[in-house]
Protein backbone atom coordinates (compact mmCIF):
# COMPACT_ATOMS: atom_id res chain seq x y z
CA UNK A 1 0.00 0.00 0.00
CA UNK A 2 1.97 3.24 -1.01
CA UNK A 3 2.35 5.73 1.71
CA UNK A 4 0.35 9.31 0.96
CA UNK A 5 3.34 11.90 1.30
CA UNK A 6 1.16 14.62 0.87
CA UNK A 7 -0.71 13.95 3.80
CA UNK A 8 2.06 13.22 5.36
CA UNK A 9 2.92 16.75 4.58
CA UNK A 10 -0.22 18.38 5.45
CA UNK A 11 -0.10 16.23 8.69
CA UNK A 12 3.66 17.57 9.87
CA UNK A 13 2.59 21.34 8.40
CA UNK A 14 -1.54 22.25 9.07
CA UNK A 15 -2.84 19.16 10.23
CA UNK A 16 -3.40 17.47 13.43
CA UNK A 17 0.21 17.43 15.00
CA UNK A 18 -0.26 19.96 17.47
CA UNK A 19 -3.38 18.56 19.27
CA UNK A 20 -1.85 15.21 18.91
CA UNK A 21 1.09 16.58 20.87
CA UNK A 22 -0.47 18.14 23.06
CA UNK A 23 -2.45 15.14 24.22
CA UNK A 24 0.31 12.74 24.10
CA UNK A 25 1.74 14.98 26.87
CA UNK A 26 -0.82 14.99 29.07
CA UNK A 27 -1.65 11.31 28.76
CA UNK A 28 1.95 10.56 29.12
CA UNK A 29 2.92 12.41 31.95
CA UNK A 30 -0.56 10.40 33.80
CA UNK A 31 0.62 7.15 32.41
CA UNK A 32 3.75 6.91 34.81
CA UNK A 33 2.25 6.07 38.25
CA UNK A 34 -0.35 4.08 36.49
CA UNK A 35 1.44 2.48 34.54
CA UNK A 36 4.06 1.26 37.74
CA UNK A 37 0.73 0.85 39.61
CA UNK A 38 -1.07 -1.78 37.67
CA UNK A 39 2.51 -3.23 37.08
CA UNK A 40 2.39 -3.80 41.17
CA UNK A 41 -0.99 -4.84 41.12
CA UNK A 42 -0.26 -7.43 38.81
CA UNK A 43 2.28 -8.67 41.08
CA UNK A 44 5.01 -7.52 39.05
CA UNK A 45 8.40 -5.45 39.25
CA UNK A 46 7.07 -1.91 38.63
CA UNK A 47 9.34 -1.59 35.11
CA UNK A 48 7.04 -3.97 33.81
CA UNK A 49 4.53 -1.48 33.54
CA UNK A 50 6.26 1.22 32.39
CA UNK A 51 7.90 -1.12 29.28
CA UNK A 52 4.28 -2.25 28.56
CA UNK A 53 3.61 0.83 27.78
CA UNK A 54 6.00 1.85 24.98
CA UNK A 55 6.45 -0.41 21.62
CA UNK A 56 3.01 -1.75 22.26
CA UNK A 57 1.43 1.72 21.83
CA UNK A 58 2.92 1.77 18.59
CA UNK A 59 1.68 -1.28 17.08
CA UNK A 60 -1.41 -0.01 18.00
CA UNK A 61 -1.37 2.90 16.70
CA UNK A 62 -0.04 1.57 12.97
CA UNK A 63 -2.95 -1.20 13.27
CA UNK A 64 -5.86 -0.27 15.23
CA UNK A 65 -8.94 2.09 14.39
CA UNK A 66 -9.92 4.31 16.72
CA UNK A 67 -7.32 7.45 17.17
CA UNK A 68 -8.45 7.60 20.99
CA UNK A 69 -7.79 4.62 22.39
CA UNK A 70 -5.27 4.40 25.34
CA UNK A 71 -3.54 1.28 24.90
CA UNK A 72 -1.18 -0.20 28.19
CA UNK A 73 -2.06 -1.78 31.57
CA UNK A 74 -5.20 -1.32 32.90
CA UNK A 75 -6.76 -2.43 35.92
CA UNK A 76 -8.94 -5.38 35.47
CA UNK A 77 -6.18 -7.38 33.33
CA UNK A 78 -4.03 -6.83 35.75
CA UNK A 79 -5.92 -8.44 38.38
CA UNK A 80 -6.57 -11.43 35.76
CA UNK A 81 -2.77 -11.24 34.80
CA UNK A 82 -1.97 -11.71 39.05
CA UNK A 83 -4.29 -14.72 39.38
CA UNK A 84 -2.79 -16.41 36.11
CA UNK A 85 1.00 -15.87 37.46
CA UNK A 86 -0.45 -17.13 41.12
CA UNK A 87 -0.74 -20.59 39.54
CA UNK A 88 2.93 -20.19 37.94
CA UNK A 89 4.79 -23.77 37.82
CA UNK A 90 7.94 -23.52 40.46
CA UNK A 91 11.02 -22.32 38.65
CA UNK A 92 9.23 -19.32 36.52
CA UNK A 93 9.40 -15.87 37.92
CA UNK A 94 6.68 -13.68 37.55
CA UNK A 95 8.17 -11.31 34.78
CA UNK A 96 8.84 -14.97 32.69
CA UNK A 97 5.13 -15.47 32.96
CA UNK A 98 3.66 -12.43 31.46
CA UNK A 99 5.58 -12.31 28.53
CA UNK A 100 4.43 -15.96 27.98
CA UNK A 101 0.83 -14.49 28.62
CA UNK A 102 0.96 -11.62 26.57
CA UNK A 103 2.63 -13.62 23.66
CA UNK A 104 -0.37 -16.02 24.02
CA UNK A 105 -3.33 -13.57 24.36
CA UNK A 106 -1.40 -11.41 21.24
CA UNK A 107 -1.50 -15.20 19.17
CA UNK A 108 -5.26 -15.25 19.99
CA UNK A 109 -6.18 -12.30 19.17
CA UNK A 110 -4.02 -12.48 15.77
CA UNK A 111 -6.15 -15.52 15.07
CA UNK A 112 -9.32 -14.22 15.72
CA UNK A 113 -8.91 -11.44 13.35
CA UNK A 114 -8.03 -13.59 11.20
CA UNK A 115 -10.91 -15.74 11.44
CA UNK A 116 -12.91 -12.55 11.20
CA UNK A 117 -14.53 -13.49 14.59
CA UNK A 118 -15.49 -9.82 15.90
CA UNK A 119 -18.54 -11.56 17.34
CA UNK A 120 -16.58 -12.71 20.37
CA UNK A 121 -17.55 -9.35 21.57
CA UNK A 122 -21.34 -10.70 21.98
CA UNK A 123 -19.65 -13.62 24.55
CA UNK A 124 -20.27 -10.65 26.94
CA UNK A 125 -23.78 -9.12 27.25
CA UNK A 126 -24.00 -5.82 29.28
CA UNK A 127 -25.41 -7.62 32.78
CA UNK A 128 -22.06 -9.52 32.64
CA UNK A 129 -19.68 -7.12 31.35
CA UNK A 130 -20.95 -4.66 34.59
CA UNK A 131 -21.39 -7.26 36.93
CA UNK A 132 -17.93 -8.10 36.14
CA UNK A 133 -15.92 -4.68 35.52
CA UNK A 134 -18.02 -3.65 39.19
CA UNK A 135 -16.46 -7.58 40.77
CA UNK A 136 -13.23 -6.67 39.86
CA UNK A 137 -13.27 -2.95 40.55
CA UNK A 138 -14.13 -4.33 44.23
CA UNK A 139 -11.20 -6.84 44.36
CA UNK A 140 -8.72 -4.19 43.00
CA UNK A 141 -9.46 -2.14 45.50
CA UNK A 142 -9.80 -4.73 48.63
CA UNK A 143 -6.76 -6.29 47.53
CA UNK A 144 -5.03 -2.24 47.21
CA UNK A 145 -6.44 -1.90 50.75
CA UNK A 146 -3.17 -3.22 53.06
CA UNK A 147 -0.91 -1.44 50.69
CA UNK A 148 -2.60 1.67 51.33
CA UNK A 149 -2.26 0.99 55.24
CA UNK A 150 1.16 -0.43 55.09
CA UNK A 151 0.06 -3.80 55.90
CA UNK A 152 1.68 -7.08 55.10
CA UNK A 153 -1.59 -8.66 54.19
CA UNK A 154 -2.00 -9.68 50.50
CA UNK A 155 -4.52 -11.46 48.45
CA UNK A 156 -6.43 -10.72 45.27
CA UNK A 157 -10.00 -12.17 46.46
CA UNK A 158 -11.60 -11.48 49.13
CA UNK A 159 -11.19 -15.00 50.80
CA UNK A 160 -7.14 -15.07 50.21
CA UNK A 161 -6.82 -11.68 51.94
CA UNK A 162 -8.77 -12.71 54.48
CA UNK A 163 -7.42 -15.68 55.34
CA UNK A 164 -3.63 -14.10 54.80
CA UNK A 165 -5.08 -11.08 57.19
CA UNK A 166 -5.99 -13.73 59.84
CA UNK A 167 -2.80 -15.23 59.38
CA UNK A 168 -0.51 -12.81 59.86
CA UNK A 169 -2.51 -10.28 61.85
CA UNK A 170 -3.97 -7.06 59.98
CA UNK A 171 -0.95 -5.09 60.97
CA UNK A 172 -1.01 -1.37 59.50
CA UNK A 173 2.05 1.01 59.62
CA UNK A 174 0.99 4.48 60.73
CA UNK A 175 3.31 6.22 58.29
CA UNK A 176 2.60 4.62 55.71
CA UNK A 177 -1.42 4.57 56.02
CA UNK A 178 -1.18 8.60 56.38
CA UNK A 179 0.66 8.96 53.05
CA UNK A 180 -1.85 6.65 51.71
CA UNK A 181 -5.09 8.26 52.83
CA UNK A 182 -3.47 11.70 52.26
CA UNK A 183 -3.10 10.76 48.95
CA UNK A 184 -6.63 9.83 48.47
CA UNK A 185 -7.49 12.72 49.96
CA UNK A 186 -5.80 14.70 47.61
CA UNK A 187 -7.16 13.01 44.66
CA UNK A 188 -10.45 12.82 45.41
CA UNK A 189 -10.67 16.67 46.60
CA UNK A 190 -9.03 17.23 42.84
CA UNK A 191 -11.25 15.34 40.89
CA UNK A 192 -13.86 17.93 43.04
CA UNK A 193 -12.87 21.01 42.83
CA UNK A 194 -9.96 20.89 39.86
CA UNK A 195 -11.53 21.05 36.60
CA UNK A 196 -9.47 20.96 33.13
CA UNK A 197 -5.93 20.82 32.75
CA UNK A 198 -4.82 21.43 36.79
CA UNK A 199 -7.61 18.75 37.48
CA UNK A 200 -6.02 16.58 35.07
CA UNK A 201 -2.19 17.48 36.22
CA UNK A 202 -3.45 16.55 40.13
CA UNK A 203 -2.25 12.82 40.19
CA UNK A 204 1.42 13.94 38.76
CA UNK A 205 1.66 17.11 40.86
CA UNK A 206 0.90 14.51 43.52
CA UNK A 207 3.76 12.07 42.48
CA UNK A 208 6.36 14.62 42.41
CA UNK A 209 5.03 16.19 45.72
CA UNK A 210 5.00 12.73 47.96
CA UNK A 211 8.71 11.50 45.76
CA UNK A 212 10.24 15.29 47.45
CA UNK A 213 8.35 14.57 51.08
CA UNK A 214 9.86 11.04 50.99
CA UNK A 215 13.35 11.56 50.35
CA UNK A 216 13.13 14.82 52.18
CA UNK A 217 12.27 12.91 55.54
CA UNK A 218 13.94 9.69 54.55
CA UNK A 219 11.03 7.68 54.39
CA UNK A 220 12.72 4.49 53.80
CA UNK A 221 14.56 4.32 57.48
CA UNK A 222 11.23 4.84 58.53
CA UNK A 223 9.55 2.16 57.19
CA UNK A 224 7.62 3.37 54.64
CA UNK A 225 7.61 0.84 51.76
CA UNK A 226 8.47 2.75 48.73
CA UNK A 227 8.61 1.65 45.38
CA UNK A 228 12.87 1.11 44.79
CA UNK A 229 15.22 1.82 42.11
CA UNK A 230 14.00 0.69 38.66
CA UNK A 231 16.27 -0.36 36.18
CA UNK A 232 18.05 1.75 33.27
CA UNK A 233 15.41 2.14 30.09
CA UNK A 234 16.91 -0.83 28.35
CA UNK A 235 14.26 -3.13 26.26
CA UNK A 236 16.11 -6.09 25.00
CA UNK A 237 13.83 -7.62 22.45
CA UNK A 238 13.35 -11.33 22.74
CA UNK A 239 11.07 -14.60 22.32
CA UNK A 240 9.45 -15.28 25.58
CA UNK A 241 10.47 -18.49 27.29
CA UNK A 242 9.56 -21.56 24.78
CA UNK A 243 8.39 -24.08 27.44
CA UNK A 244 5.49 -26.26 26.16
CA UNK A 245 4.66 -27.25 29.94
CA UNK A 246 3.96 -22.92 30.88
CA UNK A 247 2.36 -22.32 27.78
CA UNK A 248 0.15 -24.78 28.16
CA UNK A 249 -0.20 -23.68 32.06
CA UNK A 250 -1.66 -20.16 31.09
CA UNK A 251 -3.83 -20.62 27.91
CA UNK A 252 -6.54 -21.26 29.78
CA UNK A 253 -5.84 -17.60 31.62
CA UNK A 254 -4.20 -16.41 28.22
CA UNK A 255 -7.87 -17.17 26.35
CA UNK A 256 -9.99 -15.00 29.02
CA UNK A 257 -7.28 -12.10 29.49
CA UNK A 258 -7.82 -11.89 25.21
CA UNK A 259 -11.60 -12.03 25.62
CA UNK A 260 -12.35 -9.44 28.58
CA UNK A 261 -8.77 -7.21 26.67
CA UNK A 262 -10.86 -7.37 23.56
CA UNK A 263 -13.98 -6.51 24.37
CA UNK A 264 -13.88 -3.97 27.28
CA UNK A 265 -11.82 -2.63 24.18
CA UNK A 266 -14.00 -2.28 21.86
CA UNK A 267 -16.58 -1.26 24.47
CA UNK A 268 -14.39 2.12 25.26
CA UNK A 269 -13.53 2.35 21.33
CA UNK A 270 -17.37 2.44 20.54
CA UNK A 271 -18.55 4.76 23.12
CA UNK A 272 -15.70 7.42 22.33
CA UNK A 273 -16.57 6.90 18.45
CA UNK A 274 -20.13 7.64 19.01
CA UNK A 275 -19.10 10.77 20.67
CA UNK A 276 -17.16 11.88 17.82
CA UNK A 277 -19.00 10.92 14.90
CA UNK A 278 -16.61 8.22 13.92
CA UNK A 279 -16.61 4.53 13.34
CA UNK A 280 -14.79 1.86 14.84
CA UNK A 281 -13.50 -1.14 12.90
CA UNK A 282 -13.80 -4.14 14.68
CA UNK A 283 -11.17 -6.22 13.17
CA UNK A 284 -8.65 -3.55 13.40
CA UNK A 285 -9.56 -3.34 16.75
CA UNK A 286 -7.99 -7.01 17.13
CA UNK A 287 -5.33 -6.98 14.72
CA UNK A 288 -4.25 -3.90 16.84
CA UNK A 289 -4.48 -5.47 20.16
CA UNK A 290 -2.96 -8.56 18.38
CA UNK A 291 -0.19 -6.46 17.71
CA UNK A 292 0.50 -4.77 21.04
CA UNK A 293 0.38 -7.97 22.80
CA UNK A 294 3.22 -9.41 20.90
CA UNK A 295 5.02 -6.55 20.69
CA UNK A 296 4.76 -6.33 24.61
CA UNK A 297 5.87 -9.44 24.69
CA UNK A 298 8.65 -9.53 22.99
CA UNK A 299 9.97 -6.30 25.09
CA UNK A 300 9.70 -7.33 28.75
CA UNK A 301 5.92 -6.11 29.15
CA UNK A 302 3.00 -7.43 29.97
CA UNK A 303 -0.96 -8.11 28.35
CA UNK A 304 -2.41 -4.46 27.56
CA UNK A 305 -5.58 -3.80 26.69
CA UNK A 306 -7.48 -0.46 26.30
CA UNK A 307 -8.00 1.60 28.70
CA UNK A 308 -11.24 3.80 29.34
CA UNK A 309 -9.71 6.36 31.89
CA UNK A 310 -6.89 6.96 29.44
CA UNK A 311 -8.84 6.90 26.01
CA UNK A 312 -11.73 9.37 27.71
CA UNK A 313 -8.19 11.92 28.91
CA UNK A 314 -7.18 11.10 25.35
CA UNK A 315 -10.49 12.02 23.62
CA UNK A 316 -10.56 15.47 26.05
CA UNK A 317 -7.19 16.73 25.67
CA UNK A 318 -7.61 16.36 21.75
CA UNK A 319 -6.29 13.56 20.43
CA UNK A 320 -7.14 13.52 16.56
CA UNK A 321 -5.21 10.53 15.07
CA UNK A 322 -3.44 7.21 16.51
CA UNK A 323 -0.36 9.08 15.85
CA UNK A 324 -1.03 10.38 19.42
CA UNK A 325 -0.01 6.66 20.77
CA UNK A 326 3.78 6.73 19.03
CA UNK A 327 4.08 10.31 20.58
CA UNK A 328 3.25 8.62 24.21
CA UNK A 329 5.62 6.69 23.42
CA UNK A 330 8.48 8.52 22.97
CA UNK A 331 7.56 11.07 25.61
CA UNK A 332 7.10 7.67 28.22
CA UNK A 333 11.04 6.58 27.08
CA UNK A 334 12.13 10.07 28.53
CA UNK A 335 10.52 10.21 31.51
CA UNK A 336 12.09 6.82 32.24
CA UNK A 337 15.35 8.16 31.40
CA UNK A 338 14.84 11.53 32.87
CA UNK A 339 13.04 10.06 36.59
CA UNK A 340 13.96 6.85 37.34
CA UNK A 341 16.47 8.03 40.34
CA UNK A 342 13.10 10.13 41.44
CA UNK A 343 10.51 7.11 41.22
CA UNK A 344 12.88 5.29 43.37
CA UNK A 345 11.41 7.16 46.30
CA UNK A 346 7.48 6.86 45.85
CA UNK A 347 5.52 5.26 48.38
CA UNK A 348 3.89 2.40 47.30
CA UNK A 349 0.68 3.66 49.45
CA UNK A 350 0.09 6.25 47.04
CA UNK A 351 0.72 4.23 44.43
CA UNK A 352 -2.07 2.08 45.92
CA UNK A 353 -4.32 5.32 46.30
CA UNK A 354 -3.81 5.94 43.08
CA UNK A 355 -5.31 2.89 41.87
CA UNK A 356 -8.45 3.17 44.42
CA UNK A 357 -9.20 6.41 43.44
CA UNK A 358 -9.19 5.79 39.53
CA UNK A 359 -11.36 2.43 39.91
CA UNK A 360 -13.74 3.23 42.44
CA UNK A 361 -14.60 6.56 40.33
CA UNK A 362 -16.44 4.46 38.23
CA UNK A 363 -18.45 2.39 40.52
CA UNK A 364 -22.09 2.27 39.34
CA UNK A 365 -24.94 0.29 41.91
CA UNK A 366 -27.50 1.82 39.52
CA UNK A 367 -27.35 -0.75 36.89
CA UNK A 368 -28.14 -3.62 39.23
CA UNK A 369 -31.05 -1.90 40.39
CA UNK A 370 -32.47 -1.19 36.32
CA UNK A 371 -31.39 -4.67 35.24
CA UNK A 372 -33.67 -6.17 38.26
CA UNK A 373 -36.69 -4.19 37.52
CA UNK A 374 -36.63 -4.71 33.42
CA UNK A 375 -35.27 -8.27 33.39
CA UNK A 376 -35.14 -10.45 36.90
CA UNK A 377 -33.17 -12.95 35.48
CA UNK A 378 -30.26 -10.62 34.24
CA UNK A 379 -30.63 -8.94 37.35
CA UNK A 380 -29.44 -11.74 39.22
CA UNK A 381 -26.81 -13.09 36.43
CA UNK A 382 -24.68 -9.50 37.20
CA UNK A 383 -24.91 -9.89 40.75
CA UNK A 384 -23.83 -13.52 40.68
CA UNK A 385 -20.82 -12.55 38.38
CA UNK A 386 -20.12 -9.53 40.96
CA UNK A 387 -20.16 -12.31 43.93
CA UNK A 388 -17.95 -14.73 41.96
CA UNK A 389 -15.20 -12.41 40.47
CA UNK A 390 -15.06 -10.94 44.03
CA UNK A 391 -14.96 -14.28 46.37
CA UNK A 392 -13.95 -16.68 43.96
CA UNK A 393 -11.55 -15.71 40.55
CA UNK A 394 -12.04 -13.42 37.66
CA UNK A 395 -11.78 -16.75 35.51
CA UNK A 396 -14.76 -18.00 37.39
CA UNK A 397 -16.63 -14.77 37.18
CA UNK A 398 -15.98 -14.27 33.12
CA UNK A 399 -16.83 -18.22 33.10
CA UNK A 400 -20.26 -17.91 34.73
CA UNK A 401 -21.18 -14.53 32.83
CA UNK A 402 -20.69 -16.45 29.38
CA UNK A 403 -22.14 -19.65 30.16
CA UNK A 404 -25.33 -17.56 32.45
CA UNK A 405 -25.86 -15.47 29.10
CA UNK A 406 -25.83 -18.54 26.72
CA UNK A 407 -28.11 -20.30 28.96
CA UNK A 408 -30.85 -16.69 29.30
CA UNK A 409 -30.55 -17.06 25.26
CA UNK A 410 -31.49 -20.58 24.63
CA UNK A 411 -34.30 -20.25 27.67
CA UNK A 412 -35.47 -17.29 25.61
CA UNK A 413 -35.59 -18.97 22.32
CA UNK A 414 -36.33 -22.43 23.43
CA UNK A 415 -39.94 -21.93 22.52
CA UNK A 416 -40.93 -19.99 19.22
CA UNK A 417 -43.43 -17.08 19.60
CA UNK A 418 -46.32 -17.59 17.71
CA UNK A 419 -48.95 -14.92 17.93
CA UNK A 420 -53.10 -15.50 16.60
CA UNK A 421 -53.70 -12.74 14.64
CA UNK A 422 -56.96 -11.63 12.77
CA UNK A 423 -57.64 -8.53 10.56
CA UNK A 424 -57.87 -4.97 11.47
CA UNK A 425 -61.53 -3.70 10.47
CA UNK A 426 -61.41 -2.10 7.07
CA UNK A 427 -57.82 -2.52 6.83
CA UNK A 428 -55.34 -5.01 5.18
CA UNK A 429 -53.38 -5.36 8.52
CA UNK A 430 -52.88 -7.94 10.85
CA UNK A 431 -52.80 -8.12 14.42
CA UNK A 432 -52.28 -10.19 17.50
CA UNK A 433 -55.86 -10.99 18.77
CA UNK A 434 -54.76 -10.67 22.44
CA UNK A 435 -53.97 -6.71 21.40
CA UNK A 436 -56.18 -5.47 19.33
CA UNK A 437 -60.21 -5.75 18.42
CA UNK A 438 -59.81 -7.70 15.02
CA UNK A 439 -61.83 -10.25 12.94
CA UNK A 440 -60.79 -13.56 12.36
CA UNK A 441 -61.90 -15.66 9.38
CA UNK A 442 -63.95 -18.90 10.25
CA UNK A 443 -61.62 -22.31 8.85
CA UNK A 444 -58.73 -20.00 8.62
CA UNK A 445 -56.19 -19.57 11.33
CA UNK A 446 -53.52 -16.94 10.40
CA UNK A 447 -50.54 -17.46 12.58
CA UNK A 448 -47.44 -15.17 12.68
CA UNK A 449 -44.16 -16.70 13.85
CA UNK A 450 -41.98 -13.77 15.12
CA UNK A 451 -38.77 -15.13 15.25
CA UNK A 452 -36.16 -17.23 13.35
CA UNK A 453 -36.78 -21.08 13.14
CA UNK A 454 -33.20 -22.62 14.55
CA UNK A 455 -32.72 -25.36 16.35
CA UNK A 456 -33.23 -23.73 19.41
CA UNK A 457 -36.52 -23.75 18.97
CA UNK A 458 -37.60 -25.16 15.82
CA UNK A 459 -38.51 -28.55 17.72
CA UNK A 460 -41.51 -27.00 19.47
CA UNK A 461 -43.27 -25.64 16.24
CA UNK A 462 -45.39 -28.23 15.85
CA UNK A 463 -46.77 -28.26 19.11
CA UNK A 464 -47.28 -24.89 19.23
CA UNK A 465 -49.14 -24.77 16.56
CA UNK A 466 -51.60 -27.68 17.47
CA UNK A 467 -52.32 -25.90 20.04
CA UNK A 468 -53.97 -23.32 18.51
CA UNK A 469 -55.84 -25.89 15.97
CA UNK A 470 -57.23 -27.51 19.42
CA UNK A 471 -58.96 -24.46 20.37
CA UNK A 472 -60.60 -23.72 16.98
CA UNK A 473 -62.29 -26.70 15.62
CA UNK A 474 -63.30 -26.93 12.34
CA UNK A 475 -59.80 -25.30 10.46
CA UNK A 476 -59.12 -26.47 7.17
CA UNK A 477 -56.14 -24.12 6.46
CA UNK A 478 -53.82 -22.44 8.78
CA UNK A 479 -51.59 -19.54 7.15
CA UNK A 480 -48.45 -18.49 8.79
CA UNK A 481 -47.18 -15.36 8.40
CA UNK A 482 -43.28 -15.80 8.07
CA UNK A 483 -42.22 -11.98 7.56
CA UNK A 484 -39.89 -11.76 10.93
CA UNK A 485 -38.55 -15.13 10.01
CA UNK A 486 -34.74 -13.92 9.28
CA UNK A 487 -33.42 -17.30 8.82
CA UNK A 488 -34.21 -21.49 8.52
CA UNK A 489 -31.67 -23.80 9.32
CA UNK A 490 -31.76 -27.62 8.85
CA UNK A 491 -33.21 -27.95 12.12
CA UNK A 492 -35.93 -25.25 11.37
CA UNK A 493 -36.57 -26.69 7.86
CA UNK A 494 -36.99 -30.56 9.48
CA UNK A 495 -39.52 -28.46 12.06
CA UNK A 496 -41.71 -27.21 9.22
CA UNK A 497 -41.95 -30.51 7.11
CA UNK A 498 -42.86 -32.33 10.08
CA UNK A 499 -45.07 -29.89 10.86
CA UNK A 500 -46.73 -29.92 7.60
CA UNK A 501 -47.19 -33.24 7.57
CA UNK A 502 -48.96 -33.64 10.74
CA UNK A 503 -51.57 -30.61 9.44
CA UNK A 504 -51.99 -32.91 6.30
CA UNK A 505 -52.55 -36.31 7.99
CA UNK A 506 -55.32 -34.15 9.76
CA UNK A 507 -56.87 -32.45 6.80
CA UNK A 508 -55.45 -29.32 7.26
CA UNK A 509 -53.31 -26.97 4.91
CA UNK A 510 -50.21 -25.18 5.71
CA UNK A 511 -49.45 -21.73 3.65
CA UNK A 512 -47.12 -19.32 4.30
CA UNK A 513 -47.01 -15.73 3.64
CA UNK A 514 -44.65 -13.16 2.89
CA UNK A 515 -41.53 -15.12 3.00
CA UNK A 516 -38.54 -13.09 2.89
CA UNK A 517 -36.56 -13.73 -0.46
CA UNK A 518 -33.05 -15.15 1.08
CA UNK A 519 -35.25 -17.81 3.37
CA UNK A 520 -37.53 -18.55 0.34
CA UNK A 521 -34.41 -19.04 -1.52
CA UNK A 522 -32.94 -21.48 0.76
CA UNK A 523 -36.35 -23.64 0.67
CA UNK A 524 -35.82 -23.92 -2.97
CA UNK A 525 -32.69 -24.80 -2.80
CA UNK A 526 -33.56 -27.82 -0.46
CA UNK A 527 -35.97 -28.87 -2.89
CA UNK A 528 -38.69 -28.38 -0.67
CA UNK A 529 -41.05 -28.59 -3.42
CA UNK A 530 -40.86 -32.16 -3.42
CA UNK A 531 -43.20 -32.30 0.23
CA UNK A 532 -44.57 -29.09 0.65
CA UNK A 533 -48.36 -29.07 -0.91
CA UNK A 534 -49.30 -25.64 0.33
CA UNK A 535 -49.19 -21.91 -1.25
CA UNK A 536 -46.77 -19.07 -0.63
CA UNK A 537 -48.64 -15.74 -0.53
CA UNK A 538 -46.76 -12.85 -1.49
CA UNK A 539 -49.05 -10.51 1.34
CA UNK A 540 -50.87 -12.24 4.29
CA UNK A 541 -54.43 -10.78 3.19
CA UNK A 542 -53.81 -12.43 -0.04
CA UNK A 543 -53.44 -15.84 1.83
CA UNK A 544 -55.87 -15.01 4.25
CA UNK A 545 -58.67 -14.35 1.76
CA UNK A 546 -57.82 -16.78 -1.09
Amino acid sequence: MPVDLDGVRAYFARGPLREDLLAAFIVSVLLIPQSLAYAMLAGLPAQIGLYASLLPLLAYAALGSSPVLGVGPVAVLALMIAQGLGELPAGVAPSEGALVLAAETGLILAIAAWLRLDALASLLSVPVLHGFETGATLAIAFSQLPVLLGSRAHGFDLPALWQDARQGGFDWHGLSALYGLGACAALLAARRWLAGTPGRLAPLLLLLGTIALAWHSDALSRGVALVGALPRLRLELGLPRLDGALWLALLPHALLVALMAYVSSLVVAESLARRRGEKVDARRELAGLAGANLLAAASGGMPVAGSFSRSVLLHDAGSRTRASGAFIAVFMALAMLLLAAPLAWLPKAVLAATIMVAVLSGLRFEPYRDAWRYAPAEGLLMLAVTALVLLVSVAAGLALGVLGSIALLLQRTARPHVALIGRVPGTEHYRNVDRHAVECLPGVLGLRIDESLLFTNARNLTEVVQGFLQQHAGTRRVVLLMSPVNNIDFSGLAALQELHQSLARQSVRLDLSEVKGPVLDRLRASGWQRWFKGQVYLSHHQGMMD
